[in-house]
């Protein structure tokens, strides 16, 4: 996790999750005051971990909490009034944010700053699977189509197409999606 971005309308809550933020070893940390700022923020960069100190001076804090959970990089922890605590927190869970009541304890909010930290990296994983196997699936419908022109044009059958394919990227080290790619550009009208 390198980046973080603290939304508080207060100095010492900002510089009180600044400590701990550097205290693990975040290498990026912003603040901001406001909900619409964060928004505008978001349009622009992706952020790993958004903390939101509520309420804000825009909004209470749980839509933007929601917002920030929406987007697939970014890990949110809402800080809310312990009075709030137990309707915010049975709301919110189900969108993965991380709930702590104030007055924030050090201890209680490392451990929530380790939880995030732990969902980033699960979901950068999947996130980088999930890119594998979409690579995977275009490679296969490219090599399938060119599959597809060949048997057409010149009768093969699949198995021989399908070789003809593999064979031609072994002998031009090249792709089996480079040489179908080619085969489409050349073959297809």
């Amino acid at each position: 996790m390198d980046s973080a971005l603290i939304v508080s309308c207060t100095d010492k809550s900002t510089a009180f999750f600044t400590e701990l933020l550097n205290a693990a070893s975040v290498k990026h940390i912003a603040a901001l005051e406001s909900a619409g700022e964060t928004r505008r923020l978001f349009m622009t960069r992706d952020i790993d971990l958004v903390i939101v100190n509520a309420p804000l001076r825009d909004e209470s804090g749980e839509s933007l909490a929601r917002f920030i959970a929406s987007k697939e990089a970014s890990q949110a922890i809402l800080v809310v009034e312990s009075e709030y605590f137990d309707t915010v927190s049975a709301v919110c869970e189900g969108e993965g944010i991380l709930t702590i009541s104030k007055p924030v304890n050090r201890d209680v909010f490392w451990s929530a700053l380790m939880l995030a930290k732990s969902a980033w990296n699960r979901t950068r994983r999947i996130q980088t699977e999930n890119t594998k196997l979409k690579q995977k699936i275009e490679e296969i419908r490219v090599v399938d189509r060119a599959k597809c022109i060949i048997i057409s044009l010149f009768h093969m059958s699949e198995q021989d197409a399908h070789r003809f394919i593999e064979k031609r990227a072994m002998d031009m080290r090249s792709t089996r999606k480079a040489i179908a790619e080619g085969i489409i550009k050349t073959y297809d009208r």
